[in-house]
C-alpha cells in the first residue's frame, strides 16, 4: 500500500454527523510527521481542514471548530474525523495525507451534506 486510504463518506442531512477514517501507508511516514485532513470541493484547491501531531496535539480550521474532531491511533496507523453538525458548505471530497510533507494523495472519501 503506497497511498492513504479513506472511507466513511456519504450522503447526510444538514446538522448530521459523518466518521471519516484513513489507513495510513506501510512504512514509517505515519510515525514521523503530522497527519491532517484536507477536503477538496468542486472547482478549488485542497483546503487544511484539521491536524494531529504525533503526541496527539489538534489544530482546525476555524470553519470547523467545535464541530470536527481528529484523531489519531499510531498503534494502528489510522486517522479519523469525526464530523458532527454538518452544513452543506461542508460539502467536498475529503483526502488525509501528512500537514506539511505529503504522499500521493489517496481517492478520497465523498461528504455530501443535502436535505
Amino acid at each position: 500500500q503506497v497511498q492513504f486510504v479513506e472511507s466513511g463518506g456519504g450522503l447526510v442531512q444538514p446538522g448530521g454527523s459523518l466518521r471519516l477514517s484513513c489507513i495510513a501507508p506501510s512504512g514509517n511516514f505515519f510515525s514521523i510527521y503530522t497527519m491532517a485532513w484536507f477536503r477538496q470541493a468542486p472547482g478549488k484547491q485542497h483546503e487544511l481542514v484539521a491536524s494531529v501531531t504525533r503526541g496527539g496535539n489538534t489544530n482546525y480550521t476555524d470553519s470547523v471548530k467545535g464541530r470536527f474532531t481528529i484523531s489519531r491511533d499510531n498503534a494502528r496507523k489510522l486517522v479519523n474525523l469525526q464530523m458532527d453538525s454538518l452544513k452543506p458548505e461542508d460539502t467536498a471530497v475529503y483526502y488525509c495525507n501528512g500537514r506539511n510533507v505529503r504522499k500521493p494523495w489517496g481517492q478520497g472519501t465523498q461528504v455530501t451534506v443535502s436535505s
